[in-house]
């Protein structure tokens, strides 16, 4: 008998399984979770050992990852469900995360134009920033 905290389950908080695509690289590293708040949505990822670095950690390419997609996600509802793509992504690392964690993504468009959407976004478990970021995407114009 151990005395760890059960894992986390996203469903049984409310979380909904947040699909992209039913193949590609997002199946590859998720899966995501999604939740509608007053303000927006709230992305979530249980951290897995597949997530982690060889110092134990989520691996920072991995969170890069997980923002690109939120704020790519961000960037689409804004551009009214057009395809948008990743010009720029500033990331900032602030502290660790490990395997069994639940990661939640929120992120804002700041400003969308005609041709680019700007958006910033953070990652946080409970009220601690683990990752925060901001970046510039192209409208690809409807499909």
């Amino acid at each position: 008998m151990t005395d760890a905290p059960a894992p986390f389950d996203p469903a049984a908080a409310g979380w909904k399984t947040f699909r992209w695509h039913e193949d590609g690289f997002p199946t590859l590293v998720g899966p995501f979770w999604s939740k509608k708040e007053e303000a927006g949505w709230a992305y979530g990822l249980v951290a897995e050992d597949k997530h982690s670095n060889a110092h134990g950690i989520v691996h920072g390419g991995m969170l890069a990852t997980f923002l690109d997609q939120i704020l790519g996600a961000t960037c689409w509802e804004a551009a009214s469900r057009d395809p948008v793509v990743t010009i720029q992504l500033n990331t900032h690392f602030v502290s660790a995360a490990r395997a069994g964690d639940f990661l939640e993504a929120r992120a804002e468009a700041v400003r969308a134009t005609k041709s680019i959407v700007f958006v910033r976004g953070q990652i946080t478990i409970g009220d601690r920033i683990v990752a925060t970021a901001d970046g510039v995407w192209k409208r690809l114009g409807a499909r």
